[in-house]
């Protein structure tokens, strides 16, 4: 089983934190954020996300303002387990584009005494819960609800609003195919749509 590969001391505890929100809300931003203090504080850290996701680099962890950290793809969440050898903390972003059973691989690491952080849509682009991310936040001990601002009001946004006629439901894209929105303008743009 691969909890002989985690290192478990006695009295270490593990759990999971769930960072989400729309998209430009600075998810991957927090995400890095905590990563990075981890490794200051000379934690084991290692960082995964899904392998469909090459928007800024193959092997790294982006934020829309640039910040970056170094990550392993992976192309379904069980490799997570695999590659998660040694270590206090387990990143993982863009969580939303795993398979389900990322859920049960986080509460594994969790159970061994890993500090698991997740960053995430929560919702999709029809405002409806999004892969595992539901499930995450329900088990999750920490959730942080983080919000952009609407491209068309100024006020909090917290939806994904496509721009583009593409109906599928994962598309990578940056601002030529989305923008958040509140639930108003969100309302609004998609009368009739969905």
């Amino acid at each position: 089983m691969f909890l002989e590969n985690i290192k478990h001391s006695a009295g270490r505890k593990g759990w999971i934190e769930v960072v989400c929100g729309s998209m430009f809300s600075g998810k991957t931003e927090e995400l890095i954020r905590r990563l990075k203090r981890a490794q200051f504080a000379k934690q084991k850290v290692e960082i995964f996300k899904p392998q469909i996701d090459t928007r800024y680099h193959e092997e790294k962890v982006v934020s829309h303002q640039g910040n970056e950290i170094h990550s392993t793809p992976v192309p379904s969440s069980s490799n997570i387990l695999l590659l998660a050898n040694d270590v206090d903390v387990v990143g993982i972003d863009e969580a939303q584009f795993f398979d389900m059973e990322l859920v049960n691989v986080c509460n594994q690491l969790a159970d061994s005494g890993v500090r698991v952080i997740i960053a995430g849509l929560d919702m999709d682009f029809k405002g409806k819960p999004f892969g595992p991310m539901p499930a995450l936040l329900a088990c999750a001990e920490y959730v942080t609800k983080v919000h952009a601002i609407c491209m068309r009001c100024g006020s909090l946004a917290h939806i994904s609003h496509r721009t583009t006629a593409e109906t599928s439901l994962v598309l990578l894209g940056e601002t030529d195919s989305y923008e958040p929105l509140c639930r108003d303008c969100y309302n609004e743009a998609n009368k009739g749509k969905f």
